[in-house]
């Protein structure tokens, strides 16, 4: 793959964000990828695929285009009125120009440094895949909790989850055609790569929580779901899964040195596994 910088006018990154009903959020992500380091004289593709919303996404997001134009970026927004995440990274992949595609979720904020570093990781003919550094975030004591052991989990401290935003090459990209309609596309992605194959950046990232135990308990179990669903779908992706173990020393040690998070964080998983299979798993902040 020619890096953008040897040919200079060519978009360098695709950025697809999809956004459902993201109105509070969405102007928020986007200046914060508008305020991203970037020195490559090669602009960045934004595309927003609103889809199903029934608040103005879509119009906050195009407010936001003036900004990017002055920077000689491109910010396009798709309206579609058909909801569904995975239809919409259809969507977004589908107008894209560039070989490195970064997938971006609403309630994400990128540092400056995030976009310029998934490029120059991707910037080879090998299939890569990336992802920064994440930041667990959240604000109410029972969230704060939680994320005090969740970002302690080996998987969540050394991996690459990409949860939030993660990115691929052109070689990359070409290991799957359209996404297939499933819940969890990040683990999707990832296990599309081999552990070697992924990058983790420097550069951080804010992914924020749900808020609350019970949405909490809703998430966590539609991730469960997620994997489960991959586990059965997808078995030939499994060779890929490089989950580092957490071993029980180390979650006693977590225990002693902060019970009442750990408490938290336990009393949700096993919430999750009491929880009726056919429950509402549906997304909750």
């Amino acid at each position: 793959m020619i890096g953008a910088s040897e040919n200079p006018g060519t978009t360098a990154v695709s950025v697809i964000l999809p956004a459902n009903n993201e109105a509070e959020l969405i102007g928020g992500c986007l200046r914060a990828l508008g305020r991203s380091a970037w020195n490559d004289p090669s602009p960045v593709q934004v595309i927003v695929v609103a889809n199903g919303c029934q608040d103005d996404t879509a119009d906050r997001a195009r407010a936001e285009i003036a900004a990017f134009a002055d920077r000689g970026w491109r910010l396009q927004v798709i309206d579609r009125p058909e909801g569904g995440k995975l239809a919409a990274l259809d969507a977004g992949d589908a107008v894209a120009a560039a070989p490195v595609r970064v997938y971006l979720d609403a309630d994400v904020t990128v540092s400056p440094a995030l976009l310029s570093q998934l490029h120059t990781a991707l910037s080879t003919e090998a299939p890569r895949y990336a992802s920064g550094t994440v930041r667990i975030t959240a604000r109410g004591p029972v969230s704060r909790a939680y994320a005090a052991v969740w970002r302690r989990v080996p998987f969540m401290a050394s991996g690459v989850p990409g949860c939030g935003i993660f990115a691929v090459n052109a070689a990359g990209r070409a290991r799957w055609g359209a996404f297939p309609e499933i819940i969890s596309d990040d683990t999707f992605v990832r296990l599309n790569f081999a552990p070697e194959e992924r990058i983790r950046v420097p550069a951080t990232y804010d992914w924020p929580i749900a808020e609350g135990f019970a949405n909490l308990v809703k998430v966590r179990g539609r991730q469960d779901r997620g994997v489960h669903e991959i586990e059965q779908r997808f078995p030939e992706l499994l060779g890929n899964d490089d989950k580092p173990a957490f071993p029980l020393g180390a979650k006693l040690a977590l225990a002693l040195r902060n019970p009442l998070a750990f408490a938290v964080y336990s009393g949700v998983a096993f919430a999750v596994r009491r929880r009726p299979a056919g429950a509402d798993w549906s997304r909750s902040r």
